[in-house]
Formats: C-alpha cells, sequence, structure tokens
C-alpha cells in the first residue's frame, strides 16, 4: 500500500524571519522587494487575513496591509534552513523528493513497522523539524502524489491532513478546481467558462468533450480529478539550476541596458558554479515587464559545459534578440541549467579543448585573488 506524505513548510521565508527576530513574531510580515517596486515573495500568517498573497505587487500589499513590516529576501539562508529540513526527512526514508526550499514528498509506504501508521508518521517529522530548527510543516498524507499535496494545504499552519482511502474521489469532489495540481489562475478561469466549478465537476465530464475543449490537458487533470496519480517520489539530490536576478529600481528597455543587467547576473551565476564545482551545459535569460508583470523567457545549450561568465553571458546574450526589449522591464535574470560536476565535465571534453576552458581556468584565479583581498576585483568585460 502506497504512503505518500508531503511535507509543506508554514509561511516558509517569514517564519524564518520571526525566528531569527522575535519582535517579528505576532506581526504582519512581508518578504519581498522594495516598498515601490517589489513583489511578494511570502508572509506571514498575520497579514493574510488583510488579503496579502505571493507574487503580489508590494505597492498593492502594503495599501491592504500597511502596517506590515517589509523585509528583503535572505535566500542563502532559506537555503540553509531547506537544507536541515530535507537532512530530517532523510531521516524517515530515501525516497524524498525535493518540489522546492519549502516542500517535499516522502515515499514512506515501507516505513509502517520503524514509524507507526500515517499520522504518527507525520506527528514525528513534525516534531522534529519543529525541535530542529524552531518552525512549523503542515502534511499531506494520501495514496498518491496529487492528494497528498492537496492535502497538505488543507489544515494550515502546523496541521495534518488524511485523504481517507477508498474515499478519495468523494472528498476532494466538492473542492473548487483551482485546487487541481497545474490549474493556475488562468486554466481554472477557462474550466469556470465551461461550467466546471469543482472537482467534481472535471471527473463527471464527458471525456470526449473535455478534451476537444483543452487538448491534452483534458486528461491529466481529469485524472488528477479523480484521484488518479502514478507518478513515483522520485529521489533528486542533484541541483538543477543555478540562477540570479534582480528588480530594478527604475526600468529599462533596450538591448544594451539589459544586456548590462544580463552581464552581471552571469557573472554571479559563474561565481556560484565555481564555488559547487558545477559546470553548466545550458543557459536561461529572463526578463520580466513592468506593464503587466508577464515574465519572458529563452534558453540555448552552450556550446561546452562551462562555469565561466563570459561564455554563459556571450551564449544567453544572442536569444535576447527574441524577446520584446522596446517594453518597460523591471526584473532581468540569468540561469545556468542542466548542471555537472565540473570533474565530469573535464572527462567528457578531455579531447576538446575550447575558449571556456581558458576562461575558467582565468576566472578560479580571480576566485582566488578575491578571497585573499576582497571582493572588489571586477574584470570589467566589454
Amino acid at each position: 500500500m502506497r504512503i505518500i506524505l508531503h511535507v509543506d513548510m508554514d509561511a516558509f521565508y517569514a517564519s524564518i524571519e520571526q525566528r531569527e527576530r522575535p519582535e517579528l513574531r505576532g506581526e504582519p510580515v512581508i518578504v519581498g522587494g522594495s516598498r515601490e517596486r517589489g513583489v511578494v515573495a511570502t508572509c506571514s500568517y498575520e497579514a493574510r487575513p488583510y488579503g496579502v498573497h505571493s507574487a503580489q505587487p508590494m505597492s498593492e500589499a502594503l495599501e491592504r496591509c500597511p502596517d506590515a513590516v517589509v523585509v528583503e529576501p535572505r535566500m542563502s539562508l532559506y537555503a540553509e534552513v531547506s537544507s536541515e529540513i530535507m537532512e530530517i526527512l532523510g531521516n524517515y526514508t530515501p525516497l524524498v523528493e525535493k518540489l522546492s526550499l519549502d516542500e517535499a514528498f516522502l515515499d514512506m509506504s515501507g516505513s509502517r513497522r520503524l514509524f507507526g501508521e500515517p499520522r504518527e508518521m507525520a506527528a514525528k517529522i513534525r516534531a522534529d523539524i519543529q525541535e530542529e530548527t524552531d518552525l512549523t510543516a503542515s502534511v499531506g498524507i494520501a495514496k498518491n502524489k496529487f492528494l497528498a499535496k492537496l492535502g497538505s494545504d488543507l489544515d494550515k499552519p502546523d496541521g495534518v491532513t488524511e485523504i481517507p482511502r477508498g474515499s478519495e474521489r468523494e472528498y476532494i469532489a466538492p473542492m473548487d478546481v483551482g485546487k487541481i495540481w497545474g490549474v493556475g489562475p488562468k486554466a481554472k478561469q477557462t474550466l469556470n467558462e465551461l461550467g466546471l466549478e469543482t472537482i467534481g465537476d472535471v471527473a463527471e465530464a464527458d471525456e470526449a468533450w473535455l478534451r476537444s475543449e483543452l487538448g491534452n490537458f483534458a486528461g491529466h487533470i481529469q485524472s488528477l480529478a479523480r484521484g488518479e496519480d502514478e507518478r513515483p517520489v522520485v529521489a533528486d539530490s542533484e541541483q538543477k539550476s543555478v540562477g540570479s536576478e534582480g528588480t530594478l529600481r527604475d526600468n529599462i528597455s533596450g538591448p544594451g541596458p539589459v544586456a548590462d543587467q544580463l552581464r552581471g547576473h552571469c557573472q554571479t551565476v559563474a561565481r556560484e558554479l565555481r564555488k559547487k564545482e558545477l559546470k553548466a551545459r545550458g543557459v536561461r535569460v529572463k526578463v520580466r515587464y513592468d506593464d503587466t508583470f508577464s515574465l519572458a523567457t529563452r534558453q540555448v545549450k552552450l556550446p561546452t559545459a562551462a562555469d565561466d561568465s563570459k561564455t554563459l553571458f556571450e551564449t544567453a546574450k544572442t536569444r535576447l534578440s527574441e524577446l520584446d526589449l522596446s517594453r518597460p522591464i523591471r526584473l532581468v535574470g540569468a540561469a545556468a541549467y542542466d548542471l555537472i560536476d565540473a570533474d565530469q565535465a573535464v572527462q567528457a571534453d578531455l579531447f576538446a579543448s575550447s575558449s571556456a576552458d581558458q576562461e575558467s581556468e582565468l576566472e578560479h584565479t580571480l576566485d582566488a585573488i578575491r578571497e585573499k583581498f576582497g571582493d572588489k576585483i571586477d574584470r570589467g568585460e566589454s
């Protein structure tokens, strides 16, 4: 019998800030960018009754909750705490699938003798997390990933929900269609326009009609709506990407200013790759437009696995022509993906030298200089 747990930390970033600064406990806390141009990353539960939520413009959040305390994100701290939590989860099962810094699936199917019934498992995990990190987590328990993830959101914060085995479909049928994993605001609007308001509506819809309206998406969401999800928990300890981005104080537009921002982010990404002894085989560029808050991304494979900023930047820059850079842009970012160990990259390129190797060697040298003399060294690339 499959036993899947979804562990979801409660208001993760905001809770860490309240832990680090006790004077913020009980106060509405918003973690995000600047008051004028930032976006809400997350907020404490004290801020949520005012209508504050993630991905909301900071200006709107502060209109709703003017007494909120705004805190800039400290991603390195959050990543460190996330590692502690994932280590705790790994004490219960090797089958831990990390979804993000603050949530993960656990396959506990073979762990009954060690940790008891599913609710006992959840209680022990939550107690360990609270004892070791002074943070709370909510847990969903079910026979599959979708149901477990849905369950973890039903009794927040610091709650446990077990989806009753054998009557899953009836249990979730009255819930809003937006609760289906993967159904965002636009998909929810489309489903509502088709007269599908609840999960049960989707489950009961005629399959052929739904497919004609939604295409390939139809089969997937209808299976979920019926409580069906055969996807396994896949343990993945490898980092999938390294990124850097920033919201700008003033909007920019045009290839020159965007490229200037992109270069700086590529330098940050490359330095992080070298620090972690990784190389990337692909690079992604991202911009967020100010007029609609919409996000646009382009990605491209690198000519060879690289950890130097010049290769990342020169390759990423080739995709800027595919983006509309005439519109006002509020955020620029870069990310390296398809990561491999640096040693593995050396073996793969044993018989092929490249300019990236020379750039990598140079930037490793610069890293050593920065380590000795501080972080004011800049290559000043043009």
